[in-house]
């Protein structure tokens, strides 16, 4: 640190003395004053980027002990209303878990030596005292969960987090459940991606004034969390053995860990990468038909709802291998028959007929095309029809089979319209979409009278380069931008973002000034070096405010609170004093060795030193300010938020209003400058205060605006949703949506993601949306058609 701090104060001193220099050596006065105007501006720039440079040496003290205890706690008590909410939504306690018994796994060479094992495991997912009790016998509270698709292996994972957690002692480790989806290997380490999903899902523990800056890492170093993972068999299959040994790499024998796979899964993963070190592993009985029907009967209202369930109770008992038997065998079509007939007004005599359903396959049909019906028509929804409910639904499972995943994410949204998907035409989408307000605002104003300072032709120039830059910084960010786990560099980027789109719009307009005008050299050159270093400074600004322009990958987190200010309020004022300070003595620097750009409105003028100073100070004091309440949104966090997809919505919209406000005040600064100072100074002419907001309004505001908009995730998937709902692809109300099929059980909630309730529901539901044939490339949606129903 202490070596970046001396070379970017030497290389400011050195830009200091190149203004000067090619103002004493240069023949022609005019070229000299343009050159100095350059390295001058530049000073300024390099002066912020070496204050933020030097103030921000890194937090490298650890977490101490009553902090990382305190986050444990709060981890516990996060991870315990989370699920037993999401246990009420899934009815997994309603009236009591189905009684399938979990016992030691017959496949072979699945699990490791029975001396480091310890005894056969059997447990009942009815007693759910019983799995906590079974885990914590194990030697090294290892578990591997397999089964068959839809045997329950993601309801025995709910189910031992929460017994887990109910009788935890303080200071017992924390089991945390989470889902493998998002596990790449090859980009990430395993504790980082772990640290990133609890920070992620629990943002709580990223308030560095509670729990300092390590307790994530703390936790997981101390073996105080026991990773409930989800779903290997969720996984492409040629990262599992990866993710396998990954596992096994990062945690030794002596750390607990809890993983889901389906069996044929999990055995081609062991073949390639060896068995998860020191795990027992199990798998579930066949669910007795005669349990099934007892906990259906439990589930039904006492009266006639439950005499419906006699018929099929006699037709199972006579054919103990027949379709409808076999399919109660299975928790997870138990659980589907529940929803369908004991919750709803259907018959479930209905399975007794061997010509409908001459197969258990075909019951399993025919209970996921009747699940999305029963519960629409459960809930009464007045505004939403079940038909339109489950065109809407499909076109949602068939997105996500599109994408190759289970995981909707709405930040992704974007990849399923092609225009928003490729980088070169979402840079061209949002380039047009700024040439055009500026162009409206333009319009607006020039309907009130001719402006002469600023004519349609040469509006239309600054309006081509305006977007030109726009095209090259998306395209530059999304083509540099550093992949997962990577160590983010924002001011390196910004500058270099910053650079490229200042460039390209001076290129442009150098091309079509000599093209069309016959300006001189000297005139064109000075025009353009003033250009680039205002709307460069400009450019930057915005860009380290609000990120790169381009989608991130992952949400903003962050919210408005007043948590912890005392605290932050030191930090936020040496950032106001250091900007103000810096950007005064570039500023005075500027004005003393004789340089002033010129301006439409204003002209070369002596200038005193307080205005200069006085200029300057107010200047970076915004500057600094507008960053500081920028960053104060975007680290801040509830002590009690769990990220759910509505809360991260939320966040995300909150951050990028409040950087887009904030990117019209920076990108309108540098050029707000020259009119300061000739108005304090009372020399040159003032222009009309009309012209100051056609200027702010048609050209400044719409490309800060658009600027900062594009380097967050809401505007992408604003957009996104709109195409869609456009196409009738998906509702207008997306989020409302997904949350009434959430509080149905439709879907099911992992952190700020949603999932269908089976993956075989959402293979269903893709197999029934009809999908229009296109040439190319099929985008991750389809088209509004009724979904196939099983007769």
């Amino acid at each position: 640190m202490q070596r970046r701090w001396a070379l970017a104060w030497l290389l400011c001193g050195a830009l200091t003395l190149a203004p000067v220099l090619a103002w004493e050596l240069s023949e022609d006065h005019e070229v000299g004053r343009a050159a100095g105007s350059v390295a001058a501006a530049a000073t300024g720039l390099f002066g912020v980027l070496a204050m933020w440079a030097w103030r921000a040496r890194p937090h490298t003290s650890r977490s101490t002990y009553r902090q990382v205890a305190d986050a444990a706690e709060v981890l516990a008590h996060l991870v315990h209303r989370q699920w037993e909410q999401e246990a009420m939504l899934r009815q997994l306690f309603s009236p009591a878990p189905l009684p399938v018994l979990w016992w030691d796994a017959a496949l072979p060479d699945a699990s490791d030596h029975r001396s480091l094992i310890g005894d056969p495991v059997s447990c009942r997912a009815d007693a759910p005292q019983d799995l906590a009790d079974a885990f914590l016998r194990l030697p090294h509270r290892r578990l591997v969960v397999l089964g068959p698709a839809g045997s329950g292996k993601t309801t025995f994972a709910v189910l031992l987090t929460l017994a887990l957690l109910r009788d935890r002692a303080p200071g017992a480790p924390v089991p945390v459940l989470l889902s493998l989806a998002s596990f790449d290997p090859e980009r990430h380490s395993a504790h980082d991606w772990l640290t990133r999903q609890i920070t992620g899902g629990y943002p709580a523990l990223t308030d560095v004034q509670s729990y300092g800056n390590t307790a994530v890492d703390d936790l997981l170093a101390a073996r105080r969390v026991i990773p409930v993972l989800d779903g290997l068999d969720e996984l492409p299959p040629p990262s599992q053995p990866h993710v396998l040994a990954a596992l096994n790499a990062a945690f030794p024998a002596h750390a607990p860990l809890v993983l889901t796979c389906r069996t044929g899964a999990y055995a081609r993963a062991v073949a390639e990468a060896g068995v998860l070190t020191a795990a027992a592993v199990i798998e579930p009985a066949p669910l007795d038909a005669a349990d099934a029907l007892a906990s259906l009967r439990l589930a039904t209202p006492p009266g006639p709802a439950q005499r419906r369930w006699d018929l099929l109770a006699g037709h199972v008992a006579e054919n103990p291998q027949g379709p409808a038997a076999l399919a109660l065998q299975s928790p997870l079509l138990t659980a589907l028959a529940r929803t369908v007939y004991a919750d709803a007004r259907g018959d479930p005599a209905e399975l007794t007929d061997a010509r409908r359903f001459p197969t258990a396959t075909a019951v399993e049909q025919h209970l996921l095309d009747a699940l999305v019906p029963s519960l629409y028509e459960r809930a009464h929804h007045p505004r939403r029809p079940a038909r339109s409910a489950l065109r809407h639904l499909a076109c949602l499972a068939h997105g996500l089979s599109r994408q190759g995943t289970h995981d909707l994410a709405w930040w992704q949204l974007h990849h399923w319209v092609p225009l928003l998907e490729r980088t070169w035409t979402r840079a061209v989408v949002w380039s047009l979409a700024a040439a055009l307000a500026a162009l409206a605002g333009y319009g607006l104003h020039h309907a009130a009278g001719p402006r002469p300072q600023l004519e349609l032709p040469g509006f239309l120039l600054v309006t081509g380069g305006v977007a030109l830059a726009l095209f090259t910084m998306q395209c530059l960010a999304a083509r540099t931008a550093p992949p997962a786990g990577a160590r983010p560099r924002p001011l390196r980027t910004a500058a270099l973002t910053a650079l490229c789109g200042a460039l390209s719009n001076a290129l442009f307009q150098v091309v079509v000034r000599r093209t069309f005008t016959c300006a001189g050299t000297v005139e064109t050159v000075q025009h353009n070096l003033k250009h680039l270093t205002v709307y460069g400074l400009g450019i930057f600004l915005v860009l380290h405010a609000s990120g790169p322009p381009a989608p991130p990958q992952a949400p903003s987190r962050g919210s408005l609170t007043l948590l912890h200010w005392r605290e932050r309020l030191p930090r936020a004022l040496a950032t106001v004093a250091g900007a103000a300070v810096l950007i005064g003595a570039a500023l005075n620097l500027y004005v003393l060795i004789g340089i002033w750009p010129s301006d439409p409105w204003t002209r070369r003028t002596a200038v005193s030193t307080v205005a200069v100073w006085g200029t300057g100070v107010l200047t970076g004091a915004l500057f600094g300010t507008v960053l500081g309440v920028v960053r104060a949104v975007r680290t801040s966090a509830s002590r009690l938020d769990v990220t759910t997809p509505a809360d991260s919505v939320r966040a995300d919209r909150t951050i990028t209003l409040v950087g887009a406000a904030a990117a019209a005040l920076l990108f309108h600064l540098p050029d707000d400058v020259a009119l300061v100072m000739s108005l304090a100074t009372g020399r040159g002419p003032t222009p009309p205060l009309p012209d100051i907001a056609l200027f702010a309004l048609s050209e400044l505001l719409p490309v800060g605006v658009v600027l900062a908009l594009t380097a967050f995730a809401w505007p992408h998937y604003g957009v996104a949703r709109l195409v869609l709902a456009a196409q009738g692809r998906l509702p207008w109300r997306l989020q409302a949506f997904l949350a009434d099929a959430h509080r149905l059980g439709i879907l099911r909630q992992v952190g700020s993601v949603y999932q269908f309730r089976h993956a075989s529901l959402q293979h269903r539901l893709a197999a029934s949306a009809r999908v229009p044939r296109r040439r190319g490339r099929q985008p991750g949606g389809c088209a509004a058609a009724p979904a196939r129903r099983q007769s």
